[in-house]
């Protein structure tokens, strides 16, 4: 087979490869961020094409008219990202080329004719897929470039001799199926010896390519995508133009921005009384006043003097939310003090709150008042024994809890001689 052969049947080769584009699948399904588990890396291929002892880039070779031979081709590849590729591969067949005296006008090489059996050429690769650097996004075709090291066994003679070889080459893939790829290629083999052909002719080692076309085959879980056609970049995107995905995109842009303005919302104090409009039961209130946590006014009654009459013998009278006795309280808890003392009777102290609040709090609130008194009663002298105290909560009340006035008067310690 000549060149021009050679290059008819390339061109028909590329020309049935191109014609199966249209029965692609489409791909789909991983995710950006679904890690490296949810797809295959392993796959295999066999290939089959032609042999010839020249390469396209030119060069010195002893014969200088050079056959076609089939060759033949099989590969194990592991993918180790989407762009780069380990695979250990085989190549088999024959080269064969002649001498012709009337061209080139090149010096006899000593035989007229040589045909060497190639047994196997075994090497380890690096395949670089160019499209998913570059520009691959939805392509079901990959352009890459490959090369690496190896070992390969010929007989050019009667003698079979090993050899190192360094194969470097590009090709095409065609993503046909999920599962089967078409994958098109050219290898130059480069010798590390000029013994192929048989003659030790020239300063140049010796060379082959091989021309293939072959089909290659995933390993692995069939429901897995396979990672030599993931791009992280193209799956952004198809997951990014999905109608549905885009739908719920803006949705979520939507209830944030929503969120946004009832933040802005909380934050707003029109009366600057330091309770939110939000939560403000009284927006109006004056500056200066003094108001509870749902914003209204707190009014702070004064006591009549029949009043503290009544604080002084029997009850002892606490701020909101708070268990420490207030100065004006010390002259009842001193002359009850002293009536205990001088009898040696017994006394039991009852707590009670206001209804502001949970009922739980309230109760250990009413529980914290009354111990306040025992400590200042016992303080002042009464035997700790002689004292008893109880909580009741917001349970007891001796006014309305709808009015500040009557809240104050439910904030309280009530004494009782047993």
């Amino acid at each position: 087979m000549n060149k021009s052969t050679f290059k008819k049947v390339a061109a028909l080769t590329l020309v049935a490869a191109f014609s199966g584009l249209s029965a692609f699948a489409q791909d789909g399904g991983a995710k950006v961020f679904g890690g490296a588990k949810q797809f295959n890396t392993w796959s295999i291929g066999v290939n089959g094409g032609v042999n010839a002892p020249v390469i396209f880039l030119g060069g010195h070779n002893d014969y200088n008219e050079w056959d076609a031979n089939f060759g033949y081709g099989a590969y194990i590849q592991k993918q180790i990202t989407h762009a780069f590729a380990l695979k250990l591969d085989y190549q088999g067949g024959k080269v064969s080329g002649s001498y012709n005296p009337n061209e080139n006008g090149q010096g006899n090489p000593g035989f007229s004719s040589f045909e060497t059996t190639i047994n196997y050429a075994a090497s380890l690769q690096a395949q670089i897929d160019l499209t998913s650097l570059l520009w691959k996004r939805d392509s079901k075709v990959a352009l890459y470039v490959q090369g690496g090291y190896g070992l390969t066994g010929y007989k050019p003679d009667s003698e079979t001799r090993t050899e190192q070889f360094f194969p470097v080459g590009g090709g095409l893939k065609f993503k046909l199926s999920e599962r089967i790829g078409l994958d098109l290629g050219y290898t130059m083999n480069f010798l590390d010896a000029d013994n192929l052909d048989r003659t030790w002719y020239g300063s140049a080692n010796d060379k082959w390519s091989y021309g293939y076309a072959g089909l290659n085959f995933s390993l692995g879980n069939k429901s897995k995508k396979n990672l030599d056609w993931a791009n992280p970049y193209a799956l952004m995107y198809d997951e990014l133009k999905d109608d549905q995905l885009r739908q719920e995109v803006e949705a979520l842009k939507s209830r944030v921005a929503a969120t946004e303005g009832d933040v802005s919302n909380m934050k707003k104090d029109s009366d600057g009384d330091g309770v939110s409009d939000v939560f403000d039961k009284e927006p109006n209130t004056p500056a200066g006043n003094v108001v509870d946590g749902a914003g209204r006014t707190i009014v702070f009654p004064k006591p009549e003097p029949t009043a503290a009459v009544a604080e002084q013998s029997n009850t002892i009278q606490f701020d909101f939310n708070s268990d420490k006795l207030r100065p004006e309280s010390m002259g009842a808890i001193e002359n009850m003090a002293n009536e205990l003392k001088a009898s040696g009777g017994k006394m039991l102290l009852e707590g009670h709150a206001s209804a502001e609040g949970t009922e739980a709090y309230n109760m250990d609130l009413s529980k914290r008042r009354a111990s306040s008194v025992k400590k200042a009663l016992v303080k002042a002298g009464v035997k700790s024994g002689n004292i008893t105290t109880k909580g009741y909560g917001e349970t007891r009340p001796v006014a309305s809890n709808d009015t500040e006035e009557g809240r104050q008067k439910n904030r309280r310690v009530e004494f009782k001689v047993q």
